[in-house]
């Protein structure tokens, strides 16, 4: 019996996270892949650093600084100088970032993104690792960037199923090893360089290991108790979901839910694994379970709200109705471009969507289509989705709101606003 477990950042944020992980490792015997994400912010900390490299800006050295000491100071509340040698596995990928960073940048921000912001689950795992096995919980390192072959889409790379399959059955074998400790949000090239598989894909890691080794389940160990009905931090009112089919599960992420990672539930669907989402501040309540069912789930409102979005209007230069061929153009520039629409709405001389505002593929998207349409757009905008509402939940929730497009189906709302 094969399971995996993945711990996202929050839940490895200090050395106390570290040691609550470890004693939820050993309360679950059996052959087990622990994936894991950055510490804390790190993520977070490593764009802003990648940022400062790319513009050439001397105050990367400060970044860099800022962001080992926080590692090492865990790392030292972990081991006792003369039984790890953890700390100094942390100072070796430390130095391979700053010889990286030494360089001049090159091949764009997206390849760049990659090669540095993947150190943070490196470091990370290393840590966990080292510090699992000095509280006598042995496990084996894994470099997932050796397991998971992607193509060279950098920031978003796309998994080579068949000869990841392959290595994955070569490097988790379980032969007198019951478990494993790997890093989750990246992969590699068959050319030896780092990619990511998009942000917050940590999940999708797990899914895809759980698929390739035929576990018989996936464990995402988060600060909230489950898959609830609405941000607790918006929504002080939020309530846990005691279980959640695959299919509502991949619409609530395709809307933007931030429980799971949009692209985590194929995997797990294709092969019929359960997928449960629990508490690590308390691992013995029962949490979420995720699953393949037809029988229908009585659900309540379930409200999502994606922050800081442009809603885009484009009009035909030409006054060309917005049919077929014009809707090809429209979403071959934002394929291009790799912008993704997260919703949208036409009339005869019209398209509007709803995208996130994202600085490195957005202002290349509206240029190229600035080329054909007269393009509007706002910014600084919400999108809600209100799943399986009611009319009193929808009053609620736009009351007082600017709604710039609002659409409405069977069982789904979705509105454009400015609070």
């Amino acid at each position: 019996m094969l399971t995996i477990f993945k711990f996202g950042g929050a839940s490895v944020k200090d050395a106390q996270g570290v040691k609550n992980l470890a004693e939820i490792v050993r309360s679950h015997p059996g052959n087990m892949v622990v994936v894991v994400s950055a510490m804390g912010k790190t993520t977070n900390a490593l764009e802003q650093l990648l940022a400062k490299y790319i513009a050439g800006d001397d105050k990367v050295w400060d970044d860099l600084a800022t962001i080992k000491e926080r590692h090492l100071a865990i790392a030292d509340e972990l081991f006792q100088p003369d039984t790890s040698n953890a700390i100094a596995e942390v100072d070796a990928l430390f130095s391979n970032l700053k010889d990286y960073l030494r360089r001049q940048p090159r091949k764009g921000y997206n390849f760049n993104y990659d090669q540095i912001v993947s150190y943070g689950e490196l470091i990370s795992t290393k840590i966990i690792s080292s510090y699992l096995n000095a509280a006598g919980i042995c496990n084996t390192w894994v470099d997932i960037r050796n397991v998971l072959l992607t193509d060279a889409n950098f920031r978003e790379g796309n998994i080579d199923f068949k000869k990841s399959e392959e290595l994955s059955s070569k490097q988790f074998q379980f032969n007198g090893k019951s478990i494993y400790v790997t890093q989750g949000f990246i992969g590699g090239t068959a050319d030896g360089h780092t990619t990511t598989l998009g942000r917050e894909g940590s999940d999708y890691t797990a899914a895809l290991l759980a698929n390739l080794l035929d576990a018989q389940s996936v464990t995402i160990w988060k600060d909230v108790e489950g898959v609830l009905n609405a941000d607790p931090r918006v929504f002080p009112d939020a309530i846990k979901l005691h279980e959640v089919s695959f299919k509502e599960a991949i619409e609530l992420a395709y809307c933007g839910a931030q429980i799971i990672h949009p692209k985590t539930i194929k995997p797990l669907q294709n092969k019929q694994i359960p997928l449960y989402v629990k508490s690590f501040a308390n691992p013995v309540a029962t949490g979420t379970k995720v699953y393949q069912t037809e029988e229908r789930i009585g659900y309540p409102p379930i409200r999502i709200v994606k922050t800081n979005q442009v809603l885009i209007s484009l009009t035909p230069r030409d006054f060309s109705f917005v049919i077929e061929d014009c809707l090809s153009r429209i979403f071959a520039v934002l394929y291009s471009n790799r912008v993704k629409a997260n919703l949208v709405q036409s009339s005869a001389i019209s398209f509007s969507l709803c995208v996130d505002n994202e600085d490195h593929f957005l202002p290349g998207a509206i240029r190229e289509l600035n080329s054909s349409f007269e393009v509007k757009y706002n910014k600084g905008l919400e999108l809600l989705t209100v799943r399986h509402y009611s009319q009193d939940v929808i009053e609620r929730m736009l009351v007082d709101k600017k709604v710039f497009l609002q659409q409405k189906t069977r069982s789904t709302l979705r509105a454009v606003y400015q609070s």
